[in-house]
């Protein structure tokens, strides 16, 4: 079975006229802490279905302990190529009995191993929900090894996804956990492992700076790595070198410095070839080495290596591979001006060209079918390849071809004449020159207009921007006007309640027992006299009960937390459903009356939801305040009936509405997801500056 400790992949993007250039970018997955050297099955026990389900069994007769939960969740990281429905069960079940024995190390590495399910699956959305979470508790389990691994996989999704901010954020924030000194403190945490996730990130970082343009950075990163890499001596530390080289080489071609790329690469080939790295990175390598060959002009030797990358590419069955090594050797061959051999490989690729989504690759590759079909004489093609390069280039390069391609015109024109050019040449002069002149000004007319065009659209579409800009700040306005207004109508008729009608009950039942003691009763009349007592006792509870609810004491008091815990208790006493309150780092955040109580409306809504509408059993609630990024996250999870949430969409009832807006008043995210019969989840992420 391949390792999933790591993995090297390669990010592809053209380089100016030709070639590939080799961007690394490093996917290890974060491995248990507490178990560096994972107990993998054996591959005949993965495959053996009747063997593997007794050692589920065997697991799940062990005592429901730490080491219970690790052997589950172990074993789910193990079947993830294996068997995707089983690994996930196994991981989803390692989780609850983890949340279970309540120990935060246990549950954060549960969360990271779902997340890294997720993510290999491709579901980056559902990844990352999990990666918070495990954030949250690495933190509460102030497990700063754990913590770094988490960002730097959260860091690897963004990547992926082209937010390159929030990667690079990410990335500092694994930076500045693996340099803490209290690093090495942790269980199976030795000075050699820490050292290669570092030369990893920083790996990372260089590929992130590359693709953002910030070459200067990008190298100061890949020599970090370099040198960290260089500190040990083994088979694995030298075909890491070998990866680092490749990035350290796209550096150099980039700077134009296209002799060092070269040098880079041919001292460390062997090394790629012989090494336990995959056959897409040799390919690649290859094909870098042809290109910068034929750049140098030394063609020969970029026909041997894009002939080896060709064979390369056919023996792992890399299109991609296939496609980028036939254009090299078409390049090639017009450089010899073989223009037929040429136009054999350029048509081998032609199918994946113009499928690909990479519109760089596109405009390389009309051009290159553009130039080689004039070379050729077939104008017609010529102009058809023009055209669609024009479509992809934008009008970019518009302006400085449009001679050409009213040359190409004509001499399509000239080419079904040639019968009549020997005796009308002064006749086709005259009409050449005319046909230039009204093709140019057309061109120039059809560029001037697509230009105004696209302005007039470009400042509609600014206009629009701003006018829906304005309404967002509108409506947000009134929500702080309705909730503020709300709020404070609240808290009035709750104050009326208490001080006023309250205390005329009071005073009403005052005046009741003091006419008990003047009054001479029949035993019956006394018994319902006392009952008449009880009722009116209950009528001020439950006015009591009304009023705090409208406008709870302990929020005004002792603040957020104090509130959040009193009201699940109440709920969890009255025995309707089992209610559990968590907190971490709630103690010392201070947060304003108007936030704390908007945050109060919010959890009290969504939990009175899973009572009355989801039937739940339990629900939890968790609150989790970060002074380091000053963002308050609430989490509230019920194991109700759950519901399709696309119907959100179309509810008519104001309960969601009311949580939505109160989110957007707190400038707050809502993530919910849920499905029938496997309960709600709903995330709240709101800044507290």
């Amino acid at each position: 079975m391949r390792s999933r400790k790591f993995v090297l992949l390669y990010k592809k993007k053209t380089l100016g006229f030709m070639g590939i250039k080799l961007t690394m970018i490093i996917l290890f997955c974060f491995c248990c802490i507490a178990h560096t050297q994972s107990q993998k099955l054996s591959d005949s026990l993965l495959w053996n279905k009747q063997a593997l389900i007794q050692k589920i069994e065997q697991i799940r007769k062990t005592p429901g302990d730490t080491a219970h939960v690790n052997q589950l969740k172990d074993l789910g990281y193990d079947l993830l190529e294996v068997d995707s429905s089983l690994s996930r069960q196994l991981l989803e079940e390692a989780l609850e009995k983890s949340l279970k024995l309540k120990e935060a190390y246990t549950i954060a590495n549960c969360y990271r191993l779902l997340g890294i399910w997720y993510n290999y699956f491709s579901d980056p959305d559902k990844s990352l929900h999990n990666y918070y979470l495990s954030i949250q508790y690495a933190q509460a389990a102030n497990n700063l090894y754990l913590y770094g691994g988490v960002c730097y996989n959260i860091g690897n999704v963004k990547y992926y996804r082209g937010e390159y901010d929030s990667c690079i954020y990410y990335y500092t924030k694994a930076q500045n956990a693996f340099n803490d000194p209290q690093v090495l403190a942790a269980p199976a945490v030795t000075e050699k492992l820490l050292d290669r996730k570092k030369s990893d990130l920083y790996s990372n970082f260089s590929a992130v700076f590359n693709s953002l343009g910030n070459l200067p950075k990008a190298e100061e990163y890949i020599d970090k790595a370099i040198a960290i890499n260089q500190k040990y001596n083994s088979p694995a530390a030298a075909d890491a070198l070998a990866y680092y080289m490749q990035q350290k080489a796209d550096n150099f071609h980039e700077q134009g410095f296209i002799e060092k790329a070269l040098r880079i690469r041919l001292a460390f080939l062997p090394q790629m070839e012989q090494g336990k790295g995959t056959r897409e990175t040799v390919q690649s390598c290859y094909q870098n080495i042809s290109e910068e060959f034929f750049l140098l002009k030394k063609i020969d030797s970029s026909a041997i290596f894009a002939n080896k990358s060709l064979q390369l590419a056919a023996k792992i069955n890399s299109v991609s591979g296939t496609a980028h090594a036939n254009k090299q050797l078409g390049h090639i061959a017009m450089h010899q001006q073989q223009y037929n051999e040429a136009r054999k490989y350029m048509e081998i690729t032609k199918p994946y060209y113009e499928k690909s989504e990479d519109l760089a690759e596109k405009r390389s590759f009309y051009e290159t079918m553009y130039q080689l079909n004039s070379k050729l004489g077939l104008y017609e093609e010529a102009m058809q390849y023009a055209e669609k390069f024009i479509t992809v280039n934008d009008s970019i390069m518009i302006g400085e071809k449009a001679n050409q391609f009213s040359e190409l015109e004509a001499k399509y024109e000239n080419q079904k004449k040639q019968s009549q050019i020997l005796l009308q040449e002064e006749q086709i002069k005259k009409k050449n020159m005319l046909n230039y002149i009204f093709l140019g000004s057309a061109v120039a007319l059809i560029i001037i207009s697509l230009l105004g065009y696209r302005n007039y659209w470009h400042k509609q579409k600014l206009q629009q921007a701003k006018i829906e800009e304005l309404e967002n700040e509108k409506q947000l306005t009134t929500t702080q006007s309705i909730l503020k207004g709300e709020e404070q109508e609240r808290t009035r008729l709750a104050k009326d309640l208490h001080d006023g009608l309250g205390g005329m009950l009071s005073g009403i039942k005052h005046s009741f027992q003091n006419m008990k003691e003047n009054l001479i009763l029949t035993p019956d009349n006394a018994q319902a006299f006392e009952r008449s007592i009880d009722m009116l006792d209950s009528s001020i509870r439950e006015m009591r009960r009304v009023a705090h609810n409208m406008m709870p004491e302990m929020l005004l008091k002792y603040g957020l937390n104090v509130a959040l815990k009193t009201f699940c208790s109440e709920i969890d006493r009255n025995g309707a459903v089992k209610t559990t309150y968590q907190s971490i780092g709630m103690q010392n955040m201070t947060i304003d009356q108007t936030t704390a109580v908007t945050i109060y409306r919010i959890i009290q809504e969504l939990v009175h939801n899973a009572i009355r509408h989801a039937n739940a059993q339990k629900v939890l609630v968790q609150v989790n305040a970060s002074q380091e990024d000053n963002m308050l996250s609430v989490t509230v999870e019920d194991n109700g009936k759950g519901f399709d949430s696309t119907l959100l969409q179309n509810a008519q009832g104001i309960g969601w509405s009311n949580t939505q807006n109160r989110v957007d008043f707190l400038k707050g995210k809502i993530d919910l997801n849920s499905e029938p019969g496997k309960g709600t989840s709903v995330l709240i992420e709101i800044p507290l500056s």
